[in-house]
C-alpha cells in the first residue's frame, strides 16, 4: 500500500507571480472591496434611518446587502493578503471555513432574490392585500427560512466535500476554496460528490429561476395594464433593479461553470461583481433610495 500524507494546508492560485502585478492585484481588489462595503453599508444605514423605507422590499434588500458584504469578505481579503505577502497558503480549517461561507452566501443570494420576486409579485398584482400578505411576521419567517436553508446547505456541501481525502496535490486552481477545484485534487473517488453537487445546484437553481420568471410574467402582465404612465414607471423602478440583480447573478454563476478554462475571471465575476453592483443598481434605478440619500446628504450639510 502506498504511503499517503494527508494535506494540512492548501495553496491558492494567485493572479500573477510578478511582484508588480501582485501589488496591482492587491490595489484593485482593495478598491473593489472598499467600494462594495461602502455601497452595501450605505444601503443598510439609509434604510435603517429613513422611516418611509421601512417596508418588506427594503427589509429584504438590507438582508441581501448584508449577505453581499459577507460574501465578498469571505474571499477578497484573503486574496489581497496573499498577493501582498506573496504567500498563497491557506490552512485546512481556513479553506473549510471559506468554502462554507461561499456556499452559504451563494445560496442565500439566490434564495433572497426569489423571496424578493414574490414580494414584488404581491405588491404589483395584489396591491390591496399587500400589507396583509407581506406582514412583518411573514417577512421575518421568509427571511429566516432563506437564511437557515442557506446555512444548512453550506454545512452539507462543506461536509460532503471535506469527507474526501486530500493526499496528493494541495494546489487549488482558484483564488479561493471552491467545490469544483477541491474535487479535482482529491485522491479519493469524487463521483458521488459531483452528482450530488450537480443535483443540488440544478434543483435550487431551477426552482428559484422558474419561480422568479413566473412571478415576473404576472408582474409585467399587470404593469402593462396600468393606465398611468407614472404608475408604470414606479412599478418598473422597483422591479428592474431586482430583475437586473437576478440576471447578473445567474449569468455570472453560469459563466463560471461553462467556462472552466477562464476560472479566475469567472470566479471574480460571480464572487465580486454581484456584491459590488447591488448597491450601484439599486441606487441608480430606485427613486426612493435616491431621494432618501439626497435628504440624508442635505441634513448632514445643514
Amino acid at each position: 500500500m502506498v504511503n499517503q500524507t494527508a494535506v494540512t494546508e492548501f495553496i491558492l492560485q494567485g493572479f500573477s507571480d510578478i511582484r508588480e502585478l501582485q501589488i496591482l492585484h492587491f490595489l484593485v481588489f482593495l478598491i473593489l472591496y472598499l467600494a462594495t462595503l461602502v455601497g452595501n453599508f450605505l444601503i443598510i444605514i439609509t434604510v435603517a434611518f429613513v422611516y418611509h423605507l421601512h417596508s418588506p422590499m427594503y427589509f429584504f434588500l438590507v438582508i441581501l446587502s448584508t449577505v453581499d458584504a459577507c460574501f465578498i469578505s469571505s474571499t477578497v481579503p484573503k486574496s489581497m493578503a496573499n498577493s501582498f505577502m506573496n504567500d498563497n497558503r491557506i490552512s485546512f480549517s481556513g479553506c473549510l471555513s471559506q468554502l462554507f461561507v461561499v456556499v452559504a452566501c451563494t445560496t442565500a443570494e439566490i434564495s433572497l432574490l426569489t423571496v424578493m420576486a414574490y414580494d414584488r409579485y404581491v405588491a404589483i398584482c395584489h396591491p390591496l392585500q399587500y400589507m396583509l400578505i407581506m406582514n412583518w411576521n411573514a417577512c421575518f419567517q421568509m427571511a429566516a427560512i432563506a437564511l437557515v436553508f442557506s446555512v444548512i446547505n453550506g454545512m452539507i456541501q462543506t461536509a460532503n466535500t471535506f469527507r474526501l481525502h486530500f493526499c496528493c496535490s494541495n494546489v487549488v486552481e482558484q483564488y479561493f476554496c471552491d467545490i469544483p477545484q477541491l474535487l479535482r485534487i482529491s485522491c479519493t473517488d469524487t463521483k458521488f460528490n459531483e452528482i450530488f453537487t450537480f443535483v443540488c445546484v440544478l434543483t435550487v437553481g431551477f426552482f428559484c429561476s422558474v419561480f422568479i420568471l413566473i412571478s415576473y410574467s404576472y408582474i409585467f402582465s399587470a404593469v402593462f395594464k396600468i393606465q398611468s404612465g407614472q404608475g408604470k414607471y414606479k412599478a418598473f423602478s422597483t422591479c428592474i433593479p431586482h430583475l437586473t440583480m437576478f440576471s447578473l447573478f445567474v449569468f455570472t454563476v453560469m459563466f463560471t461553470y461553462m467556462r472552466p478554462q477562464e476560472m479566475l475571471l469567472a470566479a471574480v465575476l460571480y464572487a465580486v461583481f454581484p456584491p459590488l453592483m447591488n448597491p450601484i443598481i439599486y441606487t441608480l434605478r430606485n427613486k426612493d433610495i435616491q431621494v432618501a440619500l439626497r435628504k440624508k446628504k442635505g441634513l448632514n450639510v445643514t
